[in-house]
């Protein structure tokens, strides 16, 4: 794991005064980001929100993100990896057919990502709002079936569920 990859986690985190905050049903999930956290030099603790949720928080101070860049080709997969795992879509029965997406109520992000994932010859579908009447603020793209295998190869996953179901489309 990454600084880059946890950016990209952020997407779907809550942000506090001083730590952000990332909730997770996976507790494995859960344990790969506070231990990587801790790998790269920051304190994380992680807990379980409530008695009866299957909820775990991953929570790291805020500072240790300061200033991040996204530059480099590695930056850019990485913060794509972290990115899907928090905002991407994956079936998860291989009964439907398979797809790939990203979504995200913040419109410039999500431009931002499609950008990055087109410039490693990711075919991507259009940007688009599935229901306007539903929510005005939703925006999606998926990757194109085209580009499956790429995005499987050069992105992947370290979501544990979200793996297990690419590693059997490849």
């Amino acid at each position: 794991m990454t600084k880059a990859y946890l950016f990209g986690v952020l997407h779907d985190a809550t942000e506090r005064k001083n730590t952000f905050r990332i909730a997770t049903k996976n507790f494995s999930y859960c344990k790969f980001l506070t231990e990587g956290i801790h790998k790269l030099g920051s304190n994380a603790w992680f807990y379980k929100e409530g008695k009866n949720r299957n909820l775990w928080i991953v929570e790291f101070s805020k500072s240790f993100l300061k200033n991040i860049r996204i530059e480099s080709k590695k930056d850019k997969i990485e913060y794509i990896r972290g990115y899907f795992d928090s905002e991407g879509g994956i079936p998860r029965s291989s009964k439907v057919r398979f797809y790939l997406y990203l979504a995200q109520k913040n419109k410039k992000d999500l431009v931002q990502v499609k950008k990055y994932i087109e410039e490693l010859n990711i075919s991507c579908g259009v940007l688009h709002n599935p229901s306007k009447r539903v929510d005005p603020k939703y925006w999606r793209f998926f990757i194109r079936a085209k580009s499956y295998r790429n995005f499987i190869k050069i992105i992947g996953s370290y979501h544990p569920e979200k793996a297990k179901v690419m590693r059997m489309k490849i």
